[in-house]
Formats: structure tokens, sequence, C-alpha cells
């Protein structure tokens, strides 16, 4: 029997390749954003391969997070994967002139969104005593860096909460983990920086990590046996050795 996966941020990125890995895997998808015009595309794209449901709402608004994954059809209503994607950084500034603004947009988003998304899907999945929750983790949620402050506070919120998911449901036989990338080259540094120039800089100079490499190893953590559980699992690129040693060659 087919199994159904509710992927966050679906609509670039590691999202939208992930969505893409799993539905080689015949798996059906829910994929959620905020772009409907990316949603509709990606979801005609895919609907060759497997069945595809689009929710278009922002993981920031609760009443709408919940109420979005009410409208569920009877088709999609059993959701046995939930892989919480959705998360940004917004800019690079040290805390003493960080924008309010900004923390807002990535507590929000990367805090609070997964948690909003996580209690609309966690009951069912505690209903049936089976399921298999990955949370979108980050190099950032191991280590801190200079002028990383609230971001990498908002991913090591996502790892403690990721622990927290794993003790509070294990009595009901649900795997939860998370995937942490390292530099992966998609749309986040352009949002990073707002669309500033200095984006165009930060993939140059070696090979970064690829959206797909990442859908492979979400694919990789859920095909496991029942008896399985990839609880947490950091990669980065080889030219990677932490947050800020970088082997770069021009």
């Amino acid at each position: 029997m087919r199994k159904t996966a509710l992927i966050t941020g679906a609509t670039s990125g590691i999202g939208k390749a992930t969505a893409y890995e799993l539905a080689k895997h015949d798996i059906n998808l829910i994929l959620c954003g905020r772009r409907l015009e990316r949603l509709n595309s990606i979801k005609n794209d895919l609907e060759r391969l497997t069945h595809v449901h689009i929710l278009n709402f922002d993981v920031r608004d609760k009443n709408e997070t919940l109420k979005a994954i009410e409208s569920l059809p009877k088709a999609f209503k059993i959701i046995d994967i939930l892989i919480n994607n959705a998360g940004n950084a917004h800019g690079l500034d040290p805390i003493q002139t960080g924008n309010l603004d900004d923390w807002d947009a990535m507590m929000d988003i990367n805090v609070k969104g997964l948690l909003y998304v996580s209690k609309a899907v966690i009951p069912q999945m505690t209903e049936r005593q089976t399921g298999h929750i990955i949370n979108i983790g980050s190099s950032a949620g191991k280590e801190v860096y200079p002028k990383g402050n609230v971001y990498c506070g908002s991913k090591h919120a996502v790892l403690a909460i990721t622990e927290g998911m794993r003790m509070d449901l294990n009595p009901f036989g649900i795997k939860v983990g998370a995937v942490n990338p390292g530099l992966v080259e998609t749309e986040f540094s352009k949002v990073r920086f707002k669309g500033d120039a200095m984006a165009e800089n930060v993939y140059k100079g070696y090979k970064a990590l690829q959206a797909e490499d990442i859908a492979e190893i979400i694919y990789f953590a859920i095909s496991r046996p029942p008896h399985v559980n990839i609880a947490d699992v950091l990669v980065l690129p080889t030219a990677q050795a932490s947050s800020t040693i970088v082997k770069k060659e021009f």
C-alpha cells in the first residue's frame, strides 16, 4: 500500500527536490507552500508518477495551518510521513544591530511553523501508533557562528524539539529524526541577503551540496526497516569542515 508524505516548503530547494525524489518511489504527496503557481506547476509535473494534493498556506499562521491540514480530502487524510522542511534565514547581522522583523520571520517559520504543522499531524499518528517525522535542521543547529545568532538559535531549537518529539512519541512507535545540511546551493542565500549580489558569492569556488543530495538522504531515512530510525544526520559538502571553514579555489 502506498504511503503518503506531507512536505512543507515544497516550492523550492530541498522541499521541491524531496517531492521529486519521493514521487519516484511511489509515495503519494501533499505539497505545502506559499507560492500557489509553483505548487500547481510541481503538481502537474509529478502527477504522472504519483497522486499529488497541494495546500497553499503560510506555516507562520497557526489557524491557517490547522485549517489547511484539516481540509485534506479523504484520499490524503492519512499522513504516514511528515517532512518539516519550511525554513529560512533573514539577514546576517550582529546581535546588536539585528532587525526585529528578521528575527520574527526566522522564529515564526523555523520554530513555530514546524510546531504548528506537527500539532496538526501528530494526533493521527499517535492514534494509529505509526508514523515518521523528519525535521530539516542545519549545521547551524550544531554550532554557532559569528552573525548567525538568531538563525543558529532557531536551528538549535529544531534539534531540541526533535529530541523531545522522539521521547514523547516513543510509546507510540513513531520514528522522529533530523537531517542537518551544511552549505546547500538553493534560493536560501538570496533570501538571507535579500537579493543582494553577495548571495552569488556564497557558493563560488567549491562544490556545494545540491538539494537533490539532501532529498536522497531523506528518502534513505524514511525507507529503512521498521526497527531502524535514523535519528540525526549531519551532512556537509566535502569542501566544508565547519560553519566557518570552507576550502575555496578561485
